[in-house]
């Protein structure tokens, strides 16, 4: 097994890197770091994958073997490669493969239907595409085929020129696609030097990979992150997290989110922690794996945390192993932290801030930072990058008052992929990112997310911030999930309306929960309307999708 959590120091000492301890200049690239990880952790569990378990050492070799099977498969470097699958062992691979061989990974969300897989694929005009073959009930090869049926190409879709080869990460494929076996074979007569040279000639500033957003906005849009920002940003991650060699991290977050890819396997190759990779969220499955993989650190949305916690099988589950949770969104319930301390002992507790624009993190709090400040903010900027507030003229605001938040400095995405007028309106010439969310910064430089601009409402001429909303809702103790939409008003011109999930065996009404606000917040932020529904709708990275509320 990996260790007992604790490590032998390893992943807390920065004496043997770069004398200012970048990790952009102590690895270079993701390639190299890999074969940092495989060398230094070498006989360390890195990949548990239901009953797989591999080493460093073996990791680094099956990456190796996958490079090499891209540089066979004729990847040049810059093209993009993308992978449209769960949380697996296979994905780690395939990735990391693909990267070291000098490619820029698109991640593409499970939760794609074929069509939003398509666009994808066609706006990268990605050259290799790595696939799951079914997974949650549905056939991501046959869901693709459908919507690339018709087109001007010649390869296995026609509807994807550019798209000149599909890998199925399965050991059967339909014809003109290739299995993940088939694919590797492919690499053995590539030399392991010519492996290396590849690797070895990837730059910090050469892209790593290309993040496309949500598509809450519009259409989704690429960020394009570098090999260096990735690394400088993660390092910083695990440095402030206290993520330690031996530690054993239960990846829920998806692979194809930052969160994921970047604050799991990149942290986890960074420290030496045993990957745990989970396809898909799911209490049971969680508390079983904690318990048997002795799992000490659980990113996660609030959601996973509170579930985790309300579980009527909890207690017959050895948990204690579990020592850092890092969490992330515009409302996590002050009480979930102290529970998340009292009642599972978890000695840190942490959230953070960011996005895709920006590599992924903004904000985080610090280790004995008070619950208070955990639960009401986001944490404070990472070092070397500056947050400030701007009202609607772009002119900076002191602390206390809501803006937009805005970013600079070294994890500020290169821009959208070859999308120079948007990222025109996105960056401004000096550098800072319009991040499109509303925050407040306190005096101690914490920052408060209070929404998406295009989320808030006006009450009478009042500014009404669903986030804030839902995270006074949240205190009421019957109330387990909450989000809060704008609904039009003949009067007002607008009111909120909450969509509510009722904690197990509460009996809470919607004139009980309406009279509640009205003794716990200002008139204008009160719910005019409450509909009670047994679970939210959200996205695979556990964001709510208000627009399935509004449409609904």
């Amino acid at each position: 097994m990996g260790g007992d959590g604790h490590g032998d120091g390893h992943g807390d000492t920065r004496d043997d890197r770069h004398e200012d301890g970048r990790g952009d200049l102590r690895w270079g690239s993701i390639a190299q770091l890999v074969r940092s990880a495989a060398a230094r952790y070498a006989d360390r569990e890195a990949v548990v994958d239901g009953r797989t378990r591999i080493s460093y050492a073996q990791l680094g070799e099956r990456v190796e073997r996958a490079a090499a099977a891209c540089v066979a498969a004729g990847i040049e470097p810059g093209d993009r490669v993308a992978v449209w699958a769960p949380n697996t062992l296979e994905w780690i691979v395939s990735a990391l493969g693909a990267v070291s061989a000098g490619a820029a990974l698109v991640p593409l969300n499970t939760r794609f239907r074929g069509t939003e897989a398509a666009y994808v694929l066609e706006r990268s005009r990605a050259r290799l595409l790595f696939v799951t073959g079914t997974f949650l009930g549905t056939s991501y090869v046959a869901s693709l085929r459908r919507a690339a049926a018709e087109g001007p190409g010649g390869g296995p879709l026609p509807g994807l020129p550019h798209l000149e080869q599909v890998v199925v990460l399965a050991d059967d494929a339909p014809d003109s696609f290739r299995t993940w076996k088939d694919f590797l074979a492919g690499g053995d007569g590539v030399p392991a030097a010519a492996v290396r040279e590849r690797a070895e000639a990837i730059r910090p500033e050469s892209p790593s990979d290309i993040i496309f957003t949500s598509g809450t906005t519009g259409s989704p849009k690429g960020a394009v992150i570098t090999h260096g920002q990735s690394l400088r940003c993660y390092d910083v991650w695990s440095e402030l997290a206290g993520l330690r060699e031996g530690d054993r991290y239960l990846i829920v977050n998806p692979f194809f989110h930052t969160f994921g890819y970047k604050a799991g396997i990149i942290a986890c190759l960074m420290r030496g922690a045993t990957m745990v990779p989970q396809p898909v969220f799911n209490v049971d499955t969680v508390l079983a794996n904690v318990a048997a993989e002795r799992i000490s650190v659980l990113p996660g949305p609030p959601t996973l945390h509170q579930s985790l916690l309300d579980h009527p099988q909890r207690d017959h589950h050895d948990l204690s192993a579990l020592r850092l949770v890092v969490t992330g969104a515009a409302v996590v319930p002050l009480r979930l932290v102290e529970r998340l301390r009292g009642e599972l002992h978890i000695a840190t507790v942490l959230t953070a801030y960011g996005l895709s624009e920006a590599s992924g993190i903004v904000t985080m709090c610090r280790r004995g930072d008070a619950a208070e400040t955990v639960s009401a903010t986001s944490g404070r900027a990472i070092p070397d990058t500056e947050v400030v507030i701007l009202d609607a003229d772009g002119r900076p605001q002191p602390a206390g008052r809501a803006g937009e938040i805005a970013v600079r400095g070294y994890h500020v995405m290169q821009g959208y992929f070859e999308d120079p007028e948007e990222t025109t309106r996105t960056i401004t010439p000096e550098g800072w990112l319009h991040t499109g969310d509303v925050g407040v910064l306190d005096e101690d430089g914490n920052l408060r997310i209070t929404d998406r601009i295009k989320d808030m409402f006006i009450v009478g001429g009042f500014n009404a911030y669903p986030a804030e909303i839902e995270q006074l809702l949240g205190l009421h103790p019957d109330i387990a999930d909450v989000a809060v939409i704008g609904i039009p008003d003949p009067r007002l011109g607008e009111v909120g309306k909450a969509y509510a999930v009722r904690r197990p065996g509460s009996t809470v009404t919607a004139d009980d929960l309406i009279a509640w606000s009205r003794r716990e917040m200002a008139n204008y932020k009160v719910p005019r309307a409450v509909e009670f529904v047994t679970e939210l709708p959200r996205n695979a990275s556990g964001k709510i999708l208000k627009r399935a509320l509004r449409t609904g």
